[in-house]
C-alpha cells in the first residue's frame, strides 16, 4: 500500500517539507483553480507535477483527486459535447504527464456534507461531524425546502425545531458555512438564496434520471480511459443519503454493483472510502472491499461513529464502528493477487482522511478535516497495522 496525503497545492497552509515528514511519498492533488468543465492544459499539469517531484523531497503526484465533473453532466443539461471532450483531452493531458489515477464523485452540487467543524472529542481536540437535527434545521427552517420534513422522523424534526429556535444569527450563519465547506475546489459558494436557486434547476431530477446521467458520463469517459491505461475510481457519497431532497446513487454495496456493470472495465473503478461508506449502516465495509477488490484503485482511510438518530462523528481511524483491520487486509490481500499476476499497478495507494485537529492543529486555519497532526496521527496507527499483517503473513509464509 502506498502512503499518500492529500495537498492542496497552493491553497494549502501545510507544505511539502512539513508531508515530507509524515513519511508518506504520494502527493494526492488537483488543478483546483481550473473551473469545472475547462481543460487542464498540459502546461498546467507539468508545472504542478515538476513542483512535486523537484522539491528533493522522494514525494510524487499519484493521484487526481478530484477531476471535477461540471453541474450540467449530472443534471444532463444541454449540449454536453463540449464538456465531455474537455474531460477527456484533461485525462489525456493527465497521461502523458504520468498520472493515470482519477478519484472523482457524481454528487449533486455538493461534495461532502458536515453540520459542525468543530465538533469536541473526548481528552481534547476537535472533529467533523454530521448532526441529523441540525441539518433538518437547515433544511426545514433556513432552506425551507418543500418536502424536507418527510425526510426526517418526529423526534428529529422536534429536535431540529429546538435548536434553530434558540439559535442566534450566528449560528444559523456557522451552519451554512459548515455545509458549504465540503467544496475544496468549487467556485461556487452559496448563501440561503443562491442554494434555493441552485436547487431549482434539479427539479424534476430524480434517482433514475441521476442514473441515467452516471451511465452516459461512464460510456463517454471509460473507452477513453481503457486506451489511455488511465483508473478512474469513484469516490462514494459522503454523507451515503439523500441531501438537499437530491438523490445520491453511490451509498452502498447494490450501488457500487450498478456502477461497475455499467461498464465493465478495469478502468470503471472504486475509491474505497471506508469513512463515507462507513456512515450507513447497512454497509459491510470489510465485505465491500472484497467484493469490488479488482477494481479498487485509491482508498480513503478513516472511520466513523455513528448515532441512532442517523447522526455520526469522525472517528480516530482504529476507532469508530468500520473494522479498519478487516478493510486494510482485504486491500492487502488484491495487491497480493495483482503481484502474482505481474501487474504493474499492484501497490494501492491510501491516504488519512478527515483527521481529527490537535494539539498545533487548531487554529492552524487547515483546510476542514485535513489539518497536520490528525492526518498524520491516522497515518501513523494505519502504518501499524499494515505493518503488523505483513509481518504476519512474511512469519508464517
Amino acid at each position: 500500500m502506498k502512503e499518500s496525503w492529500r495537498w492542496y497545492g497552493p491553497f494549502d497552509r501545510i507544505t511539502l517539507p512539513e508531508i515530507a515528514q509524515t513519511g508518506a511519498t504520494g502527493i494526492v492533488n488537483a488543478l483546483h483553480e481550473v473551473p469545472y468543465g475547462e481543460v487542464w492544459s498540459e502546461e498546467a499539469i507539468l508545472a504542478r507535477r515538476d513542483d512535486i517531484a523537484n522539491a528533493g523531497l522522494d514525494l510524487e503526484w499519484v493521484v487526481v483527486e478530484s477531476l471535477p465533473i461540471h453541474e450540467n453532466i449530472k443534471r444532463g443539461e444541454g449540449d454536453l459535447s463540449q464538456l465531455f471532450a474537455n474531460y477527456r483531452q484533461s485525462m489525456k493531458n493527465l497521461a502523458s504527464a504520468g498520472i493515470k489515477t482519477i478519484c472523482y464523485n457524481f454528487m449533486p452540487l455538493l461534495d461532502w456534507t458536515r453540520t459542525q467543524l468543530d465538533a469536541p472529542v473526548k481528552r481534547g481536540g476537535t472533529a467533523l461531524r454530521f448532526s441529523e437535527p441540525h441539518m433538518a434545521a437547515f433544511e426545514i427552517h433556513m432552506l425551507e425546502r418543500e418536502g424536507a420534513e418527510a425526510d426526517y422522523s418526529e423526534e428529529v424534526r422536534a429536535a431540529a425545531k429546538a435548536w434553530f429556535d434558540a439559535s442566534t444569527e450566528g449560528h444559523r450563519q456557522t451552519l451554512l458555512n459548515s455545509i458549504m465547506s465540503g467544496l475544496p475546489g468549487a467556485f461556487d459558494r452559496y448563501d440561503i438564496n443562491g442554494l434555493r436557486e441552485a436547487l431549482k434547476r434539479y427539479q424534476g431530477i430524480g434517482r433514475a434520471e441521476i442514473r441515467a446521467n452516471y451511465a452516459r458520463f461512464l460510456a463517454e469517459i471509460i473507452p477513453t480511459a481503457e486506451e489511455l491505461g488511465m483508473r478512474m475510481c469513484v469516490h462514494p457519497d459522503d454523507p451515503p443519503r439523500d441531501i438537499l431532497g437530491l438523490p445520491r446513487i453511490v451509498s452502498c454495496e447494490e450501488d457500487i454493483a450498478w456502477i461497475m456493470g455499467q461498464q465493465d472495465a478495469r478502468s470503471n473503478g472504486l475509491t474505497l472510502c471506508s469513512g463515507s461508506l462507513g456512515a450507513n449502516r447497512r454497509n459491510d465495509i470489510p465485505a465491500i472491499a472484497l467484493r469490488f477488490a479488482d477494481r479498487v484503485h485509491f482508498a480513503h482511510l478513516r472511520n466513523v461513529a455513528k448515532e441512532a438518530d442517523g447522526s455520526f462523528q469522525e472517528a480516530a481511524h482504529l476507532d469508530g464502528d468500520t473494522d479498519m483491520v478487516a478493510v486494510i487486509a482485504a486491500i492487502l490481500a488484491e495487491e497480493k493477487r495483482r503481484r502474482d499476476e505481474g501487474r504493474e499497478d499492484a501497490d494501492i495507494p491510501f491516504r488519512p482522511d478527515h483527521g481529527h485537529e490537535l494539539l498545533s492543529d487548531i487554529g492552524s486555519g487547515t483546510h476542514p478535516g485535513y489539518p497536520l497532526i490528525g492526518r498524520l496521527r491516522g497515518l501513523a496507527e494505519l502504518r501499524g497495522v499494515i505493518r503488523a499483517l505483513t509481518h504476519e503473513k512474511g512469519k508464517h509464509a
